[in-house]
């Protein structure tokens, strides 16, 4: 059955015609993805569909009584509930029959207690209770609950969250708190914008096995290419104003597009040779009284021939020709024994690292584990409160963060931008450069001002790359970046000879460019040889093992009593499968819900020891005594600070310990 149905859709902005006819369809149960390049008209169709933009021609139908839900880029406000509370308020249905149940709980309890209270009324009111006790089960409402709780773990929530106000959450986790009420809800069509921005690895891995078995349609608007791999079986893509429908999922996608632009561009070349013949025949006959009938007649079929347009392929592999960087030392970066603390919160403590020439390191870790530190500890970018930090001589390193894109001169133009760090390279070979990162014709006379978020990213690479460091540290590039550019950020990464320590939870381009993973947990950073795809090997023979540790006594040694793996019937090793696999979740169930807890007081307490630095510095300048009324707010902001610090730390060592405790008690270990 078909949920969705746009037709011919068109909408122009001024003389940019954004959609051009385009028509797509979604049925019950499709999982697709909407691609296209930034700017292609994808947030256009979404909008449209939405109601929230009309179009200039064609129509979007729905299905009788569609639920659609939708997950905006942006941030929406929710307030007044607990997360929990927030997550479970999708059903009106539900709601209302349990608003009705609880006052006729109410009325029954109040009615029983009355002296010579009415039977036939609370026979009546009983009679009611059932119906609505069977009708809140059949709308799924005893389900409601464990469902919720499932799916905000599932994306990093702990056991104390539930119950916090959903304000006191920060954006990203807002956003996770929103998109775990759309999927609570399951309506007949989910709408994703970039559901991944905000999640880390593990939440990310999460979401991807959730949606596969999610009975909601689902259209995804993704640049990360293996979550749509993973999740989607059609694709939708926008360009040039049209929408092209191709089956199967992101690599499947390739295949088809690259099939239909071969066929386009033989069908294209035989219609031009025709109408090149035909000019040749015009050319000759028309001014001969004998056959100038016949010519006006071709002139008559080519003005009503529908010409084909050329078909424009994407651009084939970019050939990049940067700086080679300086050969660097063997071992390029040092830190030994560092301990960096936020406040009273330890996040490194004695840590040992060296970055050592040709490494290709990725850095993984759940959010708040520390990656980002270890990245301006590796740059020298932030202070630390014991050990050293060596950097070869030798060492040119360059270090790309977000925030660094406000350094660049809102009043340049591109070219002039990457000029600040261009030596005496030419303005034809800087065009070409920019070429490489997308910037192509006028676009490199943009003001930096008018730059997106994703074109301010390829220029800040841009001038990192063509300084030619032989370090590059480069935390979450692709932010900001759709597939295109992330494709150009592969290449240059692929051509580029130096050492690279990269964040990224983009795992198609781990795959591309490292050869070595770093996992960051518990304040220890742990390095496994290979790329994305070769860590999750080893990591998951790690769990296995822990696991196998971690069984029950009596199933070891029913196990070692047992022959031979290959001799056991298939009964006996489907057994064996359900054993271990109790085992685990029973082991995870004990142990995820202090580890998160400990995990999110972790950040609790840095976030608010980043605070009191911020409002210690303020106090510790000369200005702020000379304005009375600033000091005393500064100084009330500090003990407020200092004392939800003090308040949350001593939470966090309780948690800890809870935790350390439960990982030293043999019979839990074993049960």
């Amino acid at each position: 059955m078909s949920l969705l149905t746009c037709e011919n859709l068109t909408k122009f902005y001024g003389r940019q015609d954004v959609l051009r006819g385009a028509s797509m369809f979604i049925n019950s149960g499709e999982r697709v993805g909407l691609i296209g390049a930034n700017g292609a008209g994808k947030t256009t169709l979404i909008r449209m569909i939405l109601g929230r933009e009309t179009p200039d021609d064609g129509q979007v139908h729905m299905a009788k009584g569609l639920r659609l839900g939708f997950l905006p880029q942006d941030l929406m406000t929710f307030s007044g509930q607990s997360l929990l509370e927030m997550v479970m308020d999708t059903a009106a249905a539900i709601r209302d029959v349990q608003n009705e149940l609880e006052q006729i709980n109410q009325d029954i309890e109040e009615l029983s207690a009355a002296p010579g209270h009415d039977r036939n009324a609370l026979l009546e009111l009983t009679n009611r209770q059932g119906h609505l006790m069977e009708l809140f089960e059949n709308l799924g409402g005893y389900t409601l609950e464990p469902e919720a709780r499932k799916i905000l773990t599932g994306l990093g929530f702990n056991e104390t969250d539930l119950h916090r106000r959903v304000e006191e959450f920060s954006g990203g986790w807002i956003m996770r708190a929103v998109l775990a009420r759309l999927l609570v809800a399951e309506p007949d069509l989910l709408l994703l914008d970039e559901p991944t921005n905000h999640l880390d690895m593990d939440s990310l891995l999460w979401l991807e096995n959730y949606l596969k078995t999610c009975p909601s349609a689902l259209l995804l608007v993704s640049h990360d290419r293996v979550f749509l791999n993973n999740v989607v079986g059609r694709i939708i893509e926008v360009e040039r104003g049209q929408v092209v429908s191709y089956a199967g999922n992101y690599d499947q996608y390739l295949i088809e597009k690259e099939k239909r632009l071969t066929t386009e561009a033989a069908a294209y070349a035989s219609q031009q040779d025709r109408i090149k013949q035909v000019e040749k025949f015009i050319e000759r006959n028309k001014v001969r009284a004998t056959t100038a009938k016949r010519a006006q007649s071709r002139i008559k079929m080519l003005d009503k021939m529908e010409k084909l347009d050329a078909p424009v392929r994407p651009n084939e592999k970019l050939r990049f020709s940067l700086p080679k960087p300086a050969r660097s030392p063997e071992n390029l970066v040092e830190l030994s024994g560092v301990t960096k603390a936020y406040g009273p919160k330890v996040l490194y403590k004695g840590l040992d690292l060296t970055i050592r020439r040709g490494d290709r390191l990725a850095f993984l870790g759940p959010n708040g584990a520390g990656k980002t530190t270890l990245l301006k500890l590796l740059a020298g970018a932030t202070d630390y409160q014991a050990g050293t930090r060596r950097q070869a001589d030798g060492v040119l390193l360059s270090y790309f963060a977000q925030f660094q894109l406000e350094e660049l001169n809102p009043d340049r133009t591109v070219l002039e931008e990457i000029d600040t760090v261009a030596g005496d390279l030419t303005p034809g070979r800087l065009r070409s450069i920019l070429g490489s990162f997308l910037f192509r014709g006028d676009d490199v006379f943009k003001k930096v001002a008018v730059l997106s978020g994703g074109e301010k990213s390829r220029l800040l690479l841009a001038k990192i790359m063509l300084v030619g460091p032989n370090l590059l540290l480069l935390d979450e590039p692709t932010n900001h970046l759709d597939i295109p550019a992330r494709e150009m950020l592969e290449q240059a990464l692929l051509q580029y000879e130096g050492t690279l320590c990269l964040i990224s939870h983009d795992r198609h381009l781990i795959n591309a460019v490292a050869n070595k993973v770093l996992v960051v947990r518990n304040g220890r950073p742990e390095v496994f040889p290979g790329n994305f795809d070769d860590f999750r090997r080893v990591w998951q023979d790690r769990l296995d093992a822990e696991d196998a540790a971690a069984r029950p006594a009596h199933v070891a040694v029913k196990q070692v009593e047992q022959p031979k793996a290959q001799g056991l019937t298939r009964a006996e090793k489907e057994a064996r499968k359900k054993a271990e696999a109790q085992a685990r979740q029973k082991l995870y169930r004990l142990k995820a819900p202090l580890e998160k807890k400990v995990r999110e007081l972790e950040d609790q307490v840095s976030g608010l020891g980043s605070q009191i630095d911020a409002v210690s510095a303020e106090l510790a300048l000369p200005e702020t005594y000379q304005d009375a009324e600033k000091f005393k707010k500064l100084h009330l902001q500090y003990n407020r600070l200092k004392a939800d610090l003090d308040k949350a730390s001593a939470a966090w060592e309780e948690a800890a310990l809870e935790l350390e405790e439960l990982e030293n008690n043999p019979e839990l270990n074993e049960g």
